[in-house]
């Protein structure tokens, strides 16, 4: 398949490109377009065919459901039902935004595209060229990452390429996603609203606007449970990881170094490459191997824009094992370890 790139110029598409996305997308075809969270695959998300070729493109197992984005908010009541007050209060304060709301859904959206579920995710993005592109091709596009199913999911449109370029119609370049983790998930399916995925929007910003909401019992955690099963989109399977096998040290920083320090120094000996995740205030302590910055302590929001692209950067330079250290918080810093921890494997050690 010859696949299309189209480099957006300051943040917009022109009128004749977003004719030509919106062509591909009515007729079935799979764009990828970015938005403020990652990049998206998008296809006609009430086409079932659609939604079957982002499976197939992405080798994603086809019970893993789709997110469907919108451009408006009064079109949630299109695609879902039974929608409770609080979906709407956390649409009026939280949309456009990275968070996607669980329902129930209308018969008009397809199991194709919930992975057989009764439930519809939605959102509405923040990105100006993914509300053009929403808007321009009908209203509902499913849109996952557009990454290969597990790689780490793309922030950029290289990434994209270096993925699905010739898998799919279309690759919309419009620069590095601000965000960098995708939107957090929160399932108002049922009386107890449950948080599904963590992200920008945190179970605090949450609860101000709507009272107590609880996590998914897979969000905590910390060690794989073969019977503890995530329900969202995108957390259900093996995800986020790199090809070299990444290992999480949590402790006091001093004594975090030393180890991955001792750690690196033998593998390297004996013909390994090594690459240490650190951040600005801590790269002075590392001795050996390749050295990332992945944002400052100071500054969560650069964290999570810099995670995937470090584990991108890793692979491109076929790093065989890959050090990090933690970086739990209460805020972002738990999205950040939820998708650090998805990417080890929970491959988590404590050294204190």
């Amino acid at each position: 398949m010859k696949t299309i790139i189209i480099k957006a110029k300051d943040h917009m598409l022109s009128a004749e490109e977003l004719k030509q996305a919106a062509k591909a997308l009515k007729n079935g075809g799979l764009v990828a377009f970015p938005t403020e969270t990652v990049y998206g695959l998008g296809a006609d998300a009430l086409n079932p065919q659609a939604s079957i070729k982002i499976y197939t493109a992405k080798g994603r197992p086809s019970d893993n459901p789709l997110i469907v984005h919108i451009a408006d908010p009064s079109q949630m009541n299109v695609i879902a039902r039974d929608i409770p007050d609080k979906a709407y209060e956390l649409a009026r304060v939280f949309w456009p935004g990275p968070l996607t709301i669980i329902l129930n859904k209308k018969e008009i959206v397809p199991y194709e595209t919930t992975g057989g579920l009764d439930t519809v995710a939605i959102r509405l993005p923040a990105s100006r060229i993914a509300k053009d592109i929403i808007l321009a091709s009908g209203g509902y596009i499913a849109a996952p990452s557009a990454n290969t199913s597990g790689r780490p999911s793309p922030t950029m449109a290289e990434h994209v390429v270096e993925d699905l370029f010739g898998k799919i119609d279309m690759i919309i370049d419009g620069g590095k996603s601000t965000l960098g983790l995708e939107s957090t998930i929160i399932d108002l399916s049922t009386e107890v609203a449950t948080i599904l995925r963590p992200g920008s929007i945190t179970k605090n910003m949450i609860e101000n606007v709507i009272g107590k909401v609880f996590y998914d019992k897979a969000i905590l955690t910390r060690h794989k449970e073969e019977n503890v099963v995530a329900k969202a989109p995108g957390m259900k399977y093996r995800h986020y990881a790199p090809e070299g096998s990444l290992t999480i040290y949590e402790g006091s920083i001093d004594k975090v170094a030393a180890v991955i320090n001792n750690k690196a120094k033998k593998y390297i000996e004996v013909g390994n490459r090594v690459g240490i995740i650190a951040t600005e205030e801590t790269k002075h302590l590392y001795e050996c191997g390749i050295i990332k910055v992945i944002g400052s302590r100071n500054d969560e929001d650069s964290i999570a824009a810099g995670l995937y692209k470090v584990l991108r950067d890793f692979d491109d330079i076929h790093v065989e094992y890959i050090f990090s250290e933690s970086f739990e918080g209460n805020g972002l810093g738990q999205a950040i370890m939820n998708r650090l921890l998805k990417a080890a494997g929970y491959n988590i050690v404590k050294v204190d």
